[in-house]
């Protein structure tokens, strides 16, 4: 015999068969043998796994709790609020929410130019559309007076516009076009939540350049802006003679007259002040928060002392009736009010 002699009990120790990987569904690769390895002998320990693979994998779950158990489950994906992919989270991906462009976009449509012809000439402010059917809300001062209102929207539609009712006390009015459907109502917000420092947007038509955008911030809150209630007293006129001066809305702030006299009877409400740049024909636009929800109606600005037509720039001294203002009023404004 070629074999050499062993002691008593002793067997052969079992070759260690590496470990096999599957692909793709099919057989285990290297194969394995035609035959059963003999079982081991008693006593004899089975081999133990590295050593190091264990720890590693104790060190990592430790690491994002849960256990060695738990972290072996997200490596096979079994995690069922990860469907099965092994990872938890959100979908994230590119939105032009809470960006100047896409609260244009958003908004644009909903904001219109309105052209009011009186006696005492023609003037141009701006609106937004409240309902499909189009109600619109403006300025009072906008649209006092006038016999004849003309409506473009921001697809350049024109309507004619009726006036449903206005309350000098608070500037607003509310108008209703003429046979419209199907229009974008915009989405009032809580002037409540806006807070100094907050990123807002106006939308109108200064010098009768429709849709035109501006940005800033809400500079104050609660500024006791003073108004004249008396007709034409200065509206944002493109023509016909001009009273008050400037080309603006005279309003008082302070103790002191901007923009020319507001006249004998006037009325006094709490605005929004804004950086936000506002010009002749702003007037009655939008106040546009991050979310593209109306904050405010755009009523009135500050121009330089002394400027008139197209020297009236913004100096970012704008202000705005806030939309809790605008709401509470509206009821008063579709029952025909007229104060």
């Amino acid at each position: 015999m070629t074999e050499s002699p062993r002691r008593s009990g002793e067997y052969p120790e079992p070759e260690q068969q590496p470990y096999a990987f599957s692909y793709g569904g099919g057989g285990a690769y290297p194969p394995p043998p035609a035959y059963a390895p003999p079982p081991p002998a008693a006593g004899h320990r089975r081999a133990r796994r590295p050593v190091a693979l264990i720890a590693a994998v104790a060190i990592v779950a430790a690491a994002i709790g849960g256990g060695t158990a738990a972290f072996a489950e997200r490596l096979a994906g079994a995690d069922s609020a990860a469907g099965g992919n092994g990872v938890t989270g959100t979908n994230v991906s590119q939105s032009s929410k809470g960006t100047v462009s896409g609260v244009a976009q958003a908004v644009s449509p909903s904001i219109v130019e309105i052209n009011a012809t009186s006696a005492s000439g023609d003037s141009t402010g701006s609106g937004v559309i409240i309902t499909a059917d189009g109600e619109i809300i403006t300025n009072n001062h906008v649209v006092s007076g006038a016999s004849s209102v003309k409506v473009k929207l921001s697809d350049g539609k024109t309507y004619t516009a009726d006036v449903v009712g206005t309350d000098p006390d608070k500037d607003l009015a509310l108008i209703k076009l003429q046979g419209a459907s199907g229009l974008k109502a915009a989405t009032l917000g809580n002037s409540d939540d806006v807070k100094v420092g907050d990123e807002v947007v106006a939308i109108g038509s200064p010098e009768g350049l429709t849709g035109t955008v501006t940005s800033g911030i809400v500079s104050a809150l609660d500024r006791d802006v003073t108004v004249s209630k008396d007709e034409n007293p200065g509206q944002d006129q493109q023509g016909g003679q001009e009273q008050g001066g400037g080309g603006q809305w005279p309003f008082e702030f302070g103790g002191q007259q901007f923009n020319g006299d507001t006249g004998s009877s006037k009325t006094t409400y709490k605005a929004i002040q804004t950086d936000a740049s506002l010009n002749p024909g702003n007037s009655g636009g939008a106040l546009i928060n991050m979310n593209g929800e109306i904050i405010g109606i755009n009523s009135a600005m500050y121009a330089p002392s002394g400027a008139s037509g197209s020297t009236a720039g913004s100096v970012g001294l704008g202000f705005a009736i806030p939309i809790d203002t605008v709401k509470a009023d509206l009821g008063q404004l579709r029952a025909g009010a007229d104060g």
